[in-house]
C-alpha cells in the first residue's frame, strides 16, 4: 500500500497525505462522489476527476502485483528463481517489464531454438554468443550428428544461431530499448488490400497512408483497425530498420570476430522473425488501449452534457412519436410523468385525417391543460412540427432527442412500467419525459444505445461501459434524487445503493408510502449504516419535518447547522428560507478536527439555496421553418442547430433536415481549436453556415465562423 501511494502521488502530482487519505475511505466503502462532496478536508478538496484517478491506478497496481506473484510462484515451482531474479521481478514497474523478465522461463510451444537445443548444439550458440577467441566454424564439424539432423557444418551453425536469436529476443534489456524506439519512431502504415477498392470504399482515406503511431489520433486508430478488422486495409508498425538493428547490436555485440558476424546475423533474424512482430504487436495494443482512452473519454463527457441537459421540469406535456404511414402516436402525461392519454392521429394522409387529428390535438390540449409538446425528431418530425405550430395553440413545441427511445420501449423497464401498452406508446411516454428530465429518463437506456460517441463499438467494451457507468453515478448524485418520485433506475446509481437497495427502497416505498425522512431510510431491508452514510446525502425529501432533508447538507452536519440556527438566533425553518440569516454565519467559528471551511462552504451555499437543481434553465429551441430535408438546403445558409454529438475531429449538428452535419474542427471558432469539447457540448444551440451539400453521401458541411474565411 505504501510504495502505491508513493507511486501514484509521484505520478498525479498529488500529496502522500492525500493519496493516503483517498486510498483509505475507497477501502472503506467509500464511492466517488461522497468522498469528492463530504470529505473535503481529508483529501484537500480533491474533485472527481483526480479521486477516480486514483481509484483506477490502484486498481492498475493491484492487479500488478497479482501477476508478480504469480510470476515469482511459477519461476519458484520451476526451479528458476534467484536472489538476482527475485529482486528483478520484485521492482519491474510495469507489466511490460514483468514479462520481459518472465519471457526466458515462461512455457512456450516448439521453437527452432528448441529443436536445436534436442540436436545438442546449445554449447555452440553458447560460444557464438560469448564471442571470444574461438571461430564458431572451426569448432562446428565438432557438433555434427547425422542422426539429430546435423549433417553440415552450416546446419551447426544456423542451429546455434536459431539459438542465440531466441536469447536475443528475450533479453529484457534488448526489449526495453527496442520498446522505446517503437514508441519514438514507429510509423503506421496502412494499405489497401488489393481487389477490395469499392467495398472498402469508406476507407479510402486509408488505402494509402503513413504517419508516426505516436501521432496518430484515436478516431484515426479506430478507424484504421475497423478496416483491418473489415478484411480491407492491412496495419503495420514499424521504426527505421537500420536503427532498430543498430540498437540491438549496441547492446548484443561485442569487438569484431568471427562469432561476431554469426551474432550480427542472429540478431538481424532475431529482429525480423521474433523482435519486430513482437514489438509490434505491443505498441499496437498499447496505441489501441490509448484511442479507447481518449475514445471514452469523448463518449462519457458527451453522455455527462447530455444527461445534464436542463429539464422544463414538472409540466404536464402532450408528447408525439411522428409517423407517416402509421400514424402518429400520442401521449398525455401528467406533472410526475404519469400517463394519462394514448391516442393516435394522422396529420399526413388526407383531408379528413387531418382534420380530425386537429380536433384531437385542440381537445387534449385543453382537457390536460397542456403546458408543453413535445416531438421526436425522427421521420416526420419536421413535417408534424409545421402542422402544429400552424394551428397556432399558444403552447410551447419542442423537438426532442429521440436517441435510444425504440431501445427503451423494448426493455424489460418500459414492460415493467407500463405492462398493457405497447411499443410505440411506451416510446412515446419516454420522448415526453426526456423533455420533462432528461437524466431521470435517459438511466433506464444503456448509454451506449443514446449515440453520442465515436468507435464505441470498437473499443474495449469492458472499460467502456466502465467509463459510461462512472460519468452516470457522478451526473445523478451532482444533481441529487427526490426519493419519493426516483425511477428503481435512477436509484441505483445513488451513492452507496445500487441495484439491490434501490429495488428494497422502492418495494418500501409502495408498502408503506412517502418517505416522511431521511432517517427512515435506515428500514429499509438490507440498507445498513455504511450505505446510509454513503446515500443520505445525495436523496432528497420535499416537504420533509426537517428542512434539511430536501438539501445537500449530509445527516451527519445536521447537529451543526441546527447549532448555527441557534447562535443567530433562528430556528432551522427559519435559516433554510432566509438567506440573510445564513449570512449572519461566521464559518470560521465552526472548524473543528472533522469539519474544515472547503465543508463549512458547502453547508452555507445549501442553506442559502437548497436543493438547488445544478443544471442549466430551460431554454426552448424551434428549427426554421420550410427547411425539413437535406435538398432544402443551399450553401451559405445560416441555420440554428443543436449540438448532437462531438468527436476529436468536430461537432455534429442538427438543423433539421433529418442528416446531421458536421462543423470540422478547423470551422469551430476564428482561432485554432485542439479539442472540439472546448467550443461547444451536446445540447447546446448553436448558428451554423452550410459550406457543402453531398447529396450522394448523404453529407452536410457546416462552419461556426460566421462571417469568416471558410479555408477554402
Amino acid at each position: 500500500m505504501e510504495d502505491y501511494i508513493h507511486m501514484i502521488s509521484g505520478e498525479l502530482g498529488l500529496t502522500h497525505v492525500q493519496v493516503e487519505a483517498v486510498g483509505k475511505l475507497l477501502a472503506d466503502g467509500g464511492t466517488v462522489p461522497f468522498i469528492a462532496r463530504y470529505r473535503k478536508e481529508a483529501t484537500g478538496s480533491l474533485d472527481e476527476v483526480v479521486i477516480t484517478a486514483i481509484r483506477d491506478r490502484f486498481e492498475t497496481l493491484a492487479e500488478l502485483d497479482k501477476r508478480r506473484q504469480a510470476i515469482l510462484k511459477s519461476l519458484e515451482e520451476h526451479g528458476h528463481l534467484t536472489d538476482e531474479l527475485s529482486a528483478a521481478v520484485n521492482t519491474a514497474a510495469t507489466l511490460s517489464a514483468l514479462e520481459d523478465l518472465y519471457l526466458p522461463f515462461r512455457p512456450k510451444r516448439r521453437t527452432r531454438a528448441t529443436i536445436a537445443r534436442e540436436k545438442g548444439l546449445e554449447p555452440l550458440a553458447q560460444m557464438i554468443h560469448d564471442q571470444g577467441d574461438a571461430d564458431p566454424h572451426k569448432e562446428a564439424p565438432s557438433f555434427i550428428n547425422a542422426e539429430k539432423g546435423v549433417e553440415t557444418t552450416e546446419d551447426a551453425v544456423d542451429g546455434a544461431c536459431d539459438i542465440v536469436a531466441e536469447w536475443i529476443n528475450e533479453d529484457a534489456a534488448v526489449r526495453d530499448q527496442l520498446r522505446r524506439l517503437f514508441e519514438k519512431k514507429g510509423v503506421l502504415t496502412s494499405g489497401m488490400i488489393p481487389g477490395k477498392e469499392e467495398a472498402g470504399a469508406k476507407f479510402r482515406d486509408y488505402f494509402d497512408w503513413e504517419e508516426p503511431v505516436g501521432r496518430t489520433p484515436s478516431h484515426r486508430m479506430l478507424a484504421m483497425r475497423r478496416g483491418e478488422k473489415e478484411g480491407f486495409l492491412t496495419l503495420r508498425i514499424r521504426p527505421p530498420e537500420a536503427e532498430a538493428l543498430d540498437l540491438i547490436a549496441r547492446r548484443v555485440v561485442k569487438g569484431k570476430s568471427a562469432a561476431s558476424d554469426l551474432v550480427h546475423r542472429a540478431l538481424a533474424d532475431a529482429y525480423k522473425r521474433l523482435l519486430a512482430t513482437s514489438m509490434e504487436t505491443e505498441i499496437r495494443l498499447n496505441a489501441k488501449k490509448a484511442a479507447d482512452e481518449e475514445a471514452i473519454r469523448i463518449f462519457s463527457e458527451n453522455l455527462r452534457q447530455l444527461l445534464l441537459g436542463a429539464p422544463l421540469g414538472e409540466k404536464v406535456v402532450l408528447a408525439i412519436d411522428p409517423g407517416f404511414r402509421t400514424g402518429c402516436k400520442l401521449v398525455c402525461l401528467d406533472r410526475q410523468g404519469g400517463l394519462l392519454k394514448t391516442d393516435t392521429i394522422f396529420p399526413n394522409q388526407g383531408a379528413a385525417r387531418t382534420s380530425e387529428a386537429e380536433e384531437k390535438l385542440r381537445k387534449y390540449c385543453d382537457q390536460f391543460s397542456v403546458e408543453a409538446i413535445a416531438i421526436g425528431n425522427g421521420t416526420g418530425g419536421r413535417e408534424l412540427e409545421a402542422f402544429i405550430r400552424e394551428l397556432a395553440l399558444g403552447i410551447p413545441t419542442i423537438m426532442v432527442n429521440e436517441s435510444g427511445a425504440s431501445i427503451y420501449s423494448a426493455s424489460e423497464i418500459a414492460r415493467d412500467e407500463f405492462p398493457d401498452e405497447d411499443l410505440t406508446v411506451r416510446g412515446s411516454v419516454s420522448i415526453g419525459r426526456r423533455l420533462m428530465d432528461p437524466l431521470a429518463e435517459l438511466v433506464k437506456i444503456d448509454p451506449k444505445a443514446i449515440g453520442v460517441g465515436q468507435y464505441q463499438h470498437d473499443v474495449d467494451q469492458t472499460a467502456l461501459k466502465a467509463g459510461l457507468d462512472d460519468t452516470v453515478v457522478s451526473c445523478v448524485n451532482v444533481v441529487g434524487v427526490d426519493l419519493n418520485t426516483a425511477s428503481k433506475q435512477l436509484l441505483t446509481y445513488v451513492s452507496g445503493l445500487g441495484e439491490q437497495l434501490a429495488s428494497n427502497i422502492v418495494a418500501y416505498r409502495a408498502e408503506n408510502g412517502a418517505f416522511a425522512s431521511r432517517s427512515e431510510l435506515k428500514k429499509v431491508p438490507r440498507l445498513g449504516a455504511k450505505a446510509f452514510e454513503q446515500a443520505a446525502g445525495f436523496l432528497r425529501i420535499r416537504g420533509s419535518k426537517n428542512p434539511l432533508d430536501g438539501s445537500a447538507v449530509h445527516p451527519e452536519r445536521y447537529g451543526l447547522v441546527k447549532e448555527m440556527a441557534g447562535d443567530v438566533g433562528s430556528s432551522l425553518g427559519e435559516l433554510v428560507s432566509d438567506s440573510s440569516k445564513v449570512d449572519q454565519i461566521e464559518p470560521e467559528k465552526y472548524v473543528s478536527e472533522t469539519v474544515g471551511l472547503p465543508t463549512l462552504q458547502d453547508i452555507l451555499g445549501e442553506l442559502r439555496k437548497p436543493g438547488r437543481d445544478p443544471r442549466e434553465q430551460f431554454e426552448a429551441f424551434s428549427f426554421v421553418e420550410g427547411i425539413n430535408s437535406i435538398q432544402d438546403l443551399e450553401a451559405g445558409m445560416t441555420l440554428p442547430g443543436i449540438v448532437t454529438n462531438i468527436t476529436a475531429f468536430g461537432a455534429f449538428v442538427d438543423v433539421g433536415v433529418h442528416q446531421d452535419g458536421l462543423v470540422h474542427v478547423s470551422q469551430m471558432a476564428d482561432r485554432f481549436v485542439k479539442d472540439p469539447t472546448d467550443v461547444v457540448k451536446v445540447q447546446q444551440q448553436v448558428q451554423v453556415r452550410v459550406l457543402s451539400i453531398d447529396l450522394e453521401r448523404n453529407r452536410i458541411g457546416l462552419s461556426m465562423k460566421i462571417g469568416g474565411d471558410d479555408g477554402l
